[in-house]
């Protein structure tokens, strides 16, 4: 009976530390599952939504200058190429300086002018001296009018010189220079000093292309030509850019397929800001187009797979989240649309919920 009280007191005193431990660990499960002011930071909500399913064609293309912003620069003249002043992938300004060519073509078009400019000369004198010896009556009407049918014979060809001049650029120099006709880009070249130029060379010798405005030019395989229309949006990826999409739309379908690969090309038009797109680039080109049906449709960064099942992360509150197994019916590069599992109007993580259910399924 003497050992009762100590008995009792150690009774209460085990029940009282049990109370605590259950206690304690039932506040440390809380805490576990409890979202901190850092990781709400980190994380992205999204609202489940119904929407119209799309589906996507994925094409393969590369990357060429608009064709209505291309120049090819072709010699007007034969010659010995003296100097080149660009090279390939440079950017050139209108007027400015390419190559230079010694010709001998040139040389003649300097001896027609001499020529041209003497006989104008001779000419109006002869004109002048006719028309006093006409006012005399010394000479018939018909020899003034022939002096002058010499002066604007001898005009005619000045002014013909003059425009060759002008066409080829041409100056004083016995050289011919090679000037850009456009701001743009040296997207090819085909010349280098001491090379030997024929007048009826089919080669240009420069190509300068402006390129704040690109084509891309995409196959399409002929089972998905019934798909394509004109005016459809595009993203256009490409391997030097993985991380950015450069938007654009099919403003030219070619309703003819190529005889080897029987696919058919379209053309989707870009803005180039920053000359980021370079031509000859590979790209990936993804259509989007409506099939008509309607669907919960959540962003595709959302669903995790693991166990060979979806997963996604179902926000109810900091502290309450909830993995739920969900039926993808299609995932795109951007959106996938839930055939079970979800409901309209559900918030679901979208970004960094990996870190979530790792916590939640350790």
């Amino acid at each position: 009976m003497k050992n009762l009280p100590c008995i009792v007191l150690l009774t209460l005193v085990s029940i009282w530390t049990t109370s605590c431990e259950k206690k304690k660990e039932v506040q440390d499960e809380a805490k576990a599952f409890m979202l901190s002011d850092t990781m709400m930071n980190r994380i992205t909500i999204d609202t489940v939504k119904t929407e119209v399913v799309r589906n996507e064609l994925t094409l393969v293309g590369k990357v060429v200058p608009d064709e209505n912003q291309v120049i090819k620069i072709f010699p007007l003249v034969g010659g010995n190429v003296e100097d080149v002043n660009v090279e390939l992938g440079d950017y050139v300004k209108k007027g400015q300086k390419l190559a230079t060519i010694r010709s001998g073509e040139v040389a003649d078009f300097e001896r027609e002018m001499i020529q041209a400019q003497s006989d104008l000369l001779i000419a109006q004198k002869n004109l002048s001296s006719t028309e006093d010896l006409y006012e005399s009556k010394l000479v018939p009407e018909r020899d003034a009018i022939t002096a002058r049918q010499m002066v604007d014979k001898a005009k005619a060809e000045v002014s013909r010189v003059k425009e060759i001049f002008s066409i080829y650029g041409l100056g004083k120099s016995t050289n011919y220079t090679v000037k850009s006709p456009i701001n743009g880009f040296i997207i090819a070249k085909n010349v280098n000093r001491g090379m030997q130029l024929r007048s009826d060379n089919s080669e240009s010798l420069f190509t300068v292309g402006q390129i704040s405005d690109v084509w891309v030019m995409a196959n399409v395989n002929e089972s998905d030509i019934p798909r394509v229309q004109l005016g459809m949006p595009a993203d256009v990826r490409t391997i030097s850019f993985s991380d950015e999409v450069f938007k654009g739309k099919v403003d030219k379908i070619y309703n003819v397929l190529d005889p080897e690969t029987k696919a058919m090309q379209i053309r989707i038009q870009l803005q180039n800001s920053g000359f980021k797109l370079k031509p000859e680039m590979h790209a990936t080109v993804s259509l989007n187009f409506e099939e008509g049906d309607k669907m919960q449709a959540i962003p595709s960064q959302a669903i995790i797979f693991d166990r060979s099942k979806n997963w996604v992360m179902v926000f109810h509150s900091r502290s309450n989240i909830e993995t739920r197994p969900v039926e993808v019916y299609r995932s795109l590069a951007n959106r996938s649309y839930i055939s079970g599992g979800l409901k309209n109007g559900e918030a679901i993580i979208s970004k960094n919920q990996l870190l979530v259910y790792d916590a939640l399924n350790d």
